[in-house]
Formats: C-alpha cells, structure tokens, sequence
C-alpha cells in the first residue's frame, strides 16, 4: 500500500469516526450538544481536524443524514422482503418506517428535520436519499391506483407517516392507537 492510499484509508476512518461520534452524541444529549468542540474533544482530535473534514456541524448533520438515509432504505426494503401481498408488503413498509423513526429520533431528525445542507427532490440529491424514497416507491408504487403518478402517491404515503413518526414522539398523538392508525392509513389510501 503506498503512502497515499494509506493516508486515504485514515482519512476516511477519521471521517466515520466523527460521523459516528456526532450521532452517538445526538442519541444521547441532542443535536444542541453536538459541537465541534465537544467531537474534538471525545475522539482526541483538534477542531482544526475535524474542520478538513467537515465545514462545520451543518456538513456532519449531512454526512449522518446520508448514512441514516440507507439504514432506512435498507430497514424498509428488508421489512417488505419478508411479507407477500401488497396490502401485507405496504404494512410491512410503514411498520418498519415508524419503528425507525422512534428507535432512532436523532438520526431521524438529521435526516428530515436539520438542515444538512442536503437537496432533496432535486437533480443533485445525494444518492442515498434518492435510494430511501426509492426503496418506498418500490412497494407504494404498486398501490398508487390507476391514474395515480406512483411518485406523487409516495410522496403522500411518506408525508402521512413522517406525520404520525414525529407526532408521536412529540406526545400529541395517543401511543395506545398507532397500529389503529397504521392499519387505517393502509386500508384507505392504498389500493389493494
């Protein structure tokens, strides 16, 4: 390995270790808590260190944003994988969204409430959140209705359950009646 590539694969292990530690950071303190001086500090690096990596927090929320994007992908597509039918594939997808977004309520926020400098719906949205719409639209499409754009309807779906994901942590729904509210959302704004 010359001294490039090793200097290379350092940097990027530097790289994923503030990124993990900010995330660490945020599930347990908040976002308000993640400073570069508090990452410097807990991975023993200098803030001029963490500044080559990334300009500031904004771009730290970004890069956990996009790692958080494909663990949602992946959590969706592994939840709908183990289903059959497309009413039982759509609950599947919405269990598995609002469980991800109630185990992980930082990541979550980095990925849809922080500005992380991230486009989305745009020609140069990062592949990773492309890949996480993409990951709904794969099971909501086939339910969307004749006449119904499969994008537009997705948007909908997605709308609908990042509502009741960050009503719900924020205490303004009943916890008694989230499957109720699952299963209604399913049975009405899908076609099956």
């Amino acid at each position: 390995m010359s001294v490039q590539e090793r200097k290379a694969r350092e940097r990027a292990d530097r790289e994923r270790l503030i990124v993990a530690t900010a995330r660490e950071l945020a599930e347990q303190q908040g976002w308000d808590a993640v400073t570069t001086r508090r990452l410097a500090e807990r991975i023993e690096y200098s803030q001029p260190v963490l500044y080559s990596h990334f300009r500031g927090k904004r771009e730290i929320i970004g890069a956990v944003a996009l790692e958080g994007a494909a663990e949602l992908a992946a959590a969706v597509r592994a939840a709908v994988s183990a289903t059959h039918g497309p009413r039982e594939r759509v609950a599947a997808l919405a269990y598995a969204y609002l469980d991800f977004a109630a185990r992980n309520p930082a990541l979550y926020d980095a990925i849809f409430q922080l500005d992380g400098g991230l486009a989305f719906a745009q020609e140069d949205t990062p592949e990773p959140l492309k890949d996480a719409f993409a990951a709904l639209l794969e099971t909501l499409g086939e339910v969307a209705g004749d006449g119904v754009h499969p994008g537009l309807f997705t948007e909908v779906f997605w709308a609908s359950l990042h509502g009741l994901a960050t009503l719900a942590r924020a205490g303004r729904l009943p916890p008694g009646d989230a499957e109720r509210r699952v299963e209604l959302l399913v049975d009405r704004l899908a076609v099956l």
